[in-house]
Formats: structure tokens, C-alpha cells, sequence
């Protein structure tokens, strides 16, 4: 496998701008860094999941893909521009009231389920860089852990990102959810114009 190759994808597709990077940065902004981790330690689970999924479902995935990817896609999107709507009209007080009904951990595991960047990351990773490589099942479960270690990290990033710079942010509270919110809907509809 060339290693350098799979590592400059994972690292340059993980920490680039997407569904969960944005949300990691937006939840720190307003409910602060010990919260959030609970959703990059869903962000990571899930994408461990996921990426399982690929490698030992690749062949059906792929044959079936042009039957799914539409309405995935739809699903994906439609989702991203409702949590942009959600960031664009929360309110200064909304940490106070919604943050002991929020279950950050599977918010971000269930957000791998609709997030069409990270499935087709998925795809991508794994028919390219692992199963023209590996046939054994521990090997596929390894790079699943690594992978998803790779999303807990960069999504960590990303809200710590959030944290340090909340104070800066609580004063232009406003700017930021609008720039949150247009980030995100950029990310959906960079999926849809390819």
C-alpha cells in the first residue's frame, strides 16, 4: 500500500471543513470543550462503524451505490441544512436549556449514518488504499480503529478549536452561527454539485 498516499488522503479528508468538524467547532462554541468530547467520541464510533461497514461490504456497496447514492445524498443534505438552520436561529440562552436533554455522543455517531462526505470517504479509503492491499479481518478492523481514531482527533481539533476562542466568539455570537450555518450549507451543496 503506499503509505504516504493513504495517510495524505486521511489526514487532508478529516480535517478539512465538513459536517462534523463544523458541529464539533459550533457545540464547543456554545456548550464548551468537556461536552463536545462526547460528540468527537461519537464522531469517531461512528465513523468506526462505518468504515467497518465499507470493508466488509465494499463489493455490495459499490454494485449498489447508483441505487442509494440519490436518495443518501438527499438524506445527507436535507440533514446538513437543518443543523444549519438549527446553529443560524439558536438563541444566547439556548446552552441553558436544550444541553441536559442533548446526547452529544450520539448525535455525532448518528450523524455518520447521513453524512454523504464521510460514507464516500469510507468507500473511497477503503476500495483505493485497504482491500487491494489486506484480505485479513483483523487488518480491516485495525485500519476501522485507525480511521476512526483519525475522525475523534481531527474532530477534537476542531472543537477545541471552539473552546479557545469562546470567549472571542460569545461576543460575536451572531457571526459566528451565520458563518457556522453558511459553512455547513456549503458542505451540503458541495455535494451536490460535483
Amino acid at each position: 500500500m503506499p503509505l504516504f498516499s493513504f495517510l495524505l488522503f486521511v489526514f487532508i479528508t478529516s480535517f478539512t471543513p465538513g459536517p462534523n468538524n463544523i458541529m464539533a467547532m459550533a457545540f464547543a462554541n456554545k456548550h464548551g470543550l468537556k461536552k463536545t468530547i462526547k460528540f468527537c467520541l461519537g464522531v469517531g464510533v461512528g465513523f468506526f462503524v462505518i468504515t467497518l461497514v465499507c470493508n466488509f461490504f465494499n463489493i455490495l456497496l459499490t454494485s449498489v451505490l447508483p441505487i442509494i447514492k440519490f436518495p443518501l445524498t438527499i438524506l445527507g443534505v436535507g440533514y446538513m441544512l437543518y443543523l444549519a438552520f438549527k446553529i443560524l436561529t439558536s438563541k444566547d440562552n439556548d446552552s441553558e436549556n436544550d444541553v441536559g436533554n442533548r446526547n452529544f455522543f450520539l448525535i455525532g455517531s448518528l450523524l455518520q449514518f447521513v453524512n454523504p462526505k464521510g460514507i464516500l470517504f469510507g468507500i473511497t479509503v477503503v476500495a483505493t488504499f485497504i482491500l487491494p492491499y489486506y484480505d485479513s479481518y483483523s487488518s480491516y478492523l485495525l485500519f476501522s480503529l485507525f480511521l476512526g481514531v483519525v475522525g475523534l482527533i481531527s474532530t477534537f481539533t476542531w472543537g477545541l478549536f471552539g473552546s479557545i476562542f469562546q470567549k472571542i466568539l460569545l461576543q460575536y455570537r451572531k457571526q459566528f452561527n451565520i458563518i457556522m450555518a453558511v459553512l455547513l450549507v456549503y458542505s451540503a451543496f458541495s455535494i451536490l454539485v460535483k
